[in-house]
């Protein structure tokens, strides 16, 4: 009879238990799509910055032409130094004798000279008055400083070459978009179907400065996932890639910006570009902001499919790798507003491209 009622609580009990277990069981599955909601909602913020924003659509309608090449002033020679006057010959001591004898002789023949009269005294002279200092004009306001003029949209067409893992070929563009006192820097990258990557920098225009406000790197390498990399200039910070909050400094610019900056810098300031010279640029990189010294190497042609053209030679200053930092060789062309008609960008000793502008920059109507 115990043995009865033992089966018989058991079968009591055992729909109260399933019903129990498929309790827990819908709760289990309700907490994991709360947190899965959660996760999904978290991973979309982060996403956010990191997607690659919108490109302004330009529209390009001829091509630049060459400005003359710039005055250099001529090297003027210094004085020949001047030649001293030869010497009359010498007087032999005989004669120099006989001449000083002769003339006293005459002197004493003709007796002593009359003395001269006294030259009368002139009557004196009232003193005049000292004459009335002219008015010295005020100084005028100094003018005020003519705004930057920010040139149009305008394209940059590239021939690629360089090194990785190989020698590889393709082509690149630089796009500078400006509307207003909006600007975009686009530099896209393609090695055929194997490796392509972006780099883009958006902000304000403020004065001869480029002020951005956003920089992204997306890099698409065949059979892998894109990589990204966002970084956030905002009032006071800069928000890294690696999520690290920096203080912004004044004229920090981001890898694509700097070029433009620096064509703007020559425009103004074209003695920055005498060899010997250096020049520095502050970069928000993705772990870190660093000054970057180039070099003024001096001045070169270029050789291009429209003929050579005349640059200057900047190269960074003790460049050391750090991961996947690039540095930028860049040859400016001051024919060509200062821009960029050949740049080699490197990552290491084995990784490399070498961009020789292919055309004629063109450029939008405005």
């Amino acid at each position: 009879m115990v043995a009865g009622l033992t089966w018989a609580g058991l079968r009591l009990a055992s729909p109260r238990r399933r019903a129990a277990a498929l309790g827990l069981v819908v709760g289990v599955v309700l907490l994991h799509a709360l947190v899965t909601r959660h996760v999904m909602q978290r991973m979309a913020e982060f996403a956010t910055p990191a997607a690659m924003p919108p490109r302004i659509q330009v529209a390009y309608v001829r091509e630049l032409e060459l400005a003359p090449p710039p005055v250099v002033a001529p090297v003027v020679a210094p004085p020949a130094p001047r030649q001293r006057r030869a010497s009359a010959a010498p007087v032999p001591a005989a004669a120099a004798a006989s001449a000083v004898a002769a003339e006293a002789v005459a002197q004493a023949e003709a007796g002593p000279e009359p003395l001269a009269p006294p030259e009368p005294i002139p009557p004196p002279v009232a003193e005049a008055a000292p004459a009335p200092e002219p008015e010295v004009a005020a100084a005028a306001p100094p003018a005020e400083a003519e705004a930057f003029d920010w040139p149009v949209s305008t394209r940059l067409s590239y021939a690629l070459t360089g090194n990785y893992r190989g020698e590889i070929n393709g082509d690149a563009q630089v796009e500078w978009v400006r509307v207003g006192t909006r600007y975009q820097v686009h530099i896209d990258v393609g090695v055929g179907p194997l490796i392509s990557r972006r780099m883009s920098s958006q902000g304000e225009l403020v004065g001869d400065r480029l002020l951005p406000s956003r920089y992204d790197e997306e890099t698409r390498v065949l059979m892998r996932a894109p990589r990204r990399v966002t970084i956030l200039f905002n009032a006071d910070e800069v928000i890294l890639a690696n999520g690290e909050r920096l203080e912004r400094v004044p004229g920090v610019q981001d890898t694509a910006s700097q070029f433009i900056q620096l064509a703007a810098m020559f425009t103004t300031r074209p003695e920055l570009l005498t060899p010997g010279g250096t020049v520095e640029v502050l970069l928000a990189l993705r772990n870190r902001i660093g000054a970057w010294t180039y070099d003024v190497l001096g001045e070169e042609e270029v050789a291009t499919s429209f003929g050579p053209v005349a640059t200057y030679h900047l190269k960074p200053r003790n460049v050391v790798s750090r991961g996947n930092e690039l540095s930028a060789e860049i040859w400016f062309a001051p024919q060509l507003r200062y821009l960029p008609v050949r740049m080699r960008i490197r990552q290491d000793a084995e990784t490399y491209v070498d961009l020789v502008i292919a055309r004629r920059p063109e450029i939008a109507a405005q």
